[in-house]
C-alpha cells in the first residue's frame, strides 16, 4: 500500500463524524420496510435486500474510518466523547451495529446474534456512562437538543426491534419499556428548549430531524415485539408520528436555508420507520383511505431517502473534485 494511499485514508478518517452513521439508520430502516412489504404484500424482495446490503457496506466503511481515527487521532475522538452534543451522536456506533445484525439475521443468524449482543451491551454501557455524566447538574442548556434521544431512546427501540427479529420477545419488551419511558422523560425538556430557549445555530438546526423519529420508531419497535398485532396503541404512536411529520414539513424553508450536508440524514430514520409503520397499520384495515395513506407514505419515504442518496453522492463527488483540483488551473 503506497504512502499516498495511506495518507488519503488517514485524511478521510480524520474528518469522520459519528453523525454520518445516520446514513446507516436510513438505509437499513428503508430496506427493512421493503423486506416487510415483500413478505406481506408481494413487493420485489431484491429491492429491500440490496438497500440493506448497501447500508451494511456503508456501516463497515464508516466503522473502519472510526477505528482508524481512534488510532491516529485519539485526542479528537476523546473530545467528541466529552462534547455535550457530539457524544450523543457517538451512540450511533452501537445502534447501527444492532441494525446491521437485524439485516443479516436471515442470512447469518448466529453471527447476527453475536453482533446484536455486542451492540446491545455496548449501547447500554455507553448510555450509562453518558447519562451518569449528564446527571450532575452541569449539562449546558443549549445542548438540550433532540440528539439527547439517541443514547437512551433510539438505541433501546432499535434493540427492541432486533429482539423481535431474533425471537427474543421478552427481552425486546424490556428494551421497549426502557425506550418509551426515556422518551417521555426527555421530550418535555427538549420541547421547552426548542420552543423558548433561543434560536439554534445552523449546526444544531438539523438535529430537529431526530424529533421525527421517536414515535415512529416506537411504533416499529412495538410491532416487532408483539408479533405485528395492530392495536389502539400502535395507531396512537403512528398518529403522533404523523403529527411530527406535519411539523417538520412546516419547517422545511427554515431547514433549507443552509446548503446540503450529511446532517440532513438525521431525518432518515424517522422517515424509514414511517414507511414500515404505515404498511403495518394498513395490513389490519379494510379502510381504503388507510391503504391509500400507507401507499402514499411509503412512496414519500422512499423518494425522500432517494433524494438524500443522490445529494450525498453529489456532495461526495464535489468534495473529491475540489480536493483534487490543482491550484492555478481554474
Amino acid at each position: 500500500m503506497s504512502i499516498s494511499l495511506i495518507n488519503n485514508i488517514k485524511s478521510t478518517a480524520s474528518r469522520f463524524s459519528a453523525g454520518y452513521l445516520g446514513m446507516v439508520l436510513g438505509l437499513i430502516g428503508t430496506g427493512m420496510a421493503w423486506r416487510y412489504a415483500a413478505a406481506e404484500q408481494g413487493y420485489p424482495a431484491v429491492i429491500g435486500e440490496v438497500i440493506i446490503g448497501a447500508g451494511c457496506i456503508v456501516w463497515l466503511v464508516l466503522v473502519s474510518l472510526f477505528i482508524i481515527k481512534s488510532l491516529c487521532f485519539t485526542d479528537r475522538v476523546t473530545d467528541e466523547f466529552r462534547h455535550p452534543v457530539a457524544s450523543g451522536f457517538s451512540s450511533l456506533l452501537p445502534a447501527t451495529t444492532v441494525l446491521v445484525a437485524m439485516g443479516l439475521t436471515p442470512y447469518l443468524p448466529l453471527f447476527a446474534g453475536v453482533l446484536f449482543g455486542l451492540g446491545a451491551v455496548a449501547q447500554l454501557a455507553y448510555a450509562a456512562w453518558l447519562t451518569g455524566s449528564q446527571w450532575k447538574g452541569e449539562y449546558p442548556k443549549a445542548a438540550t437538543t433532540p440528539v439527547l434521544y439517541l443514547p437512551t431512546v433510539a438505541n433501546n427501540f432499535i434493540c427492541a426491534m432486533a429482539c423481535g427479529a431474533l425471537g427474543y420477545t421478552d427481552l425486546g419488551i424490556l428494551f421497549f419499556g426502557a425506550g418509551v419511558f426515556s422518551w417521555l422523560s426527555l421530550e418535555p425538556a427538549i420541547l421547552k428548549r426548542i420552543r423558548s430557549d433561543g434560536l439554534m445555530d445552523e449546526k444544531s438546526r438539523l438535529s430537529f430531524g431526530i424529533q421525527l423519529a421517536p414515535a415512529l420508531v416506537a411504533c416499529s419497535a412495538y410491532l416487532a415485539v408483539n408479533h405485528n398485532h395492530i392495536d389502539f396503541f400502535a395507531k396512537m404512536l403512528l398518529g403522533y408520528g404523523l403529527l411530527q411529520l406535519v411539523f417538520m414539513i412546516r419547517l422545511i424553508p427554515w431547514f433549507t436555508q443552509q446548503t446540503f450536508t450529511l446532517s440532513f440524514w438525521s431525518f432518515s430514520f424517522g422517515v424509514s420507520a414511517l414507511a414500515k409503520s404505515s404498511l403495518n397499520i394498513s395490513m389490519s384495515s379494510d379502510n381504503k383511505f388507510i391503504h391509500l395513506l400507507a401507499f402514499t407514505l411509503f412512496i414519500f419515504s422512499n423518494a425522500f431517502i432517494l433524494l438524500l442518496v443522490v445529494n450525498s453522492l453529489r456532495l461526495l463527488v464535489k468534495t473529491r473534485l475540489s480536493r483534487s483540483r490543482i491550484p492555478g488551473q481554474d
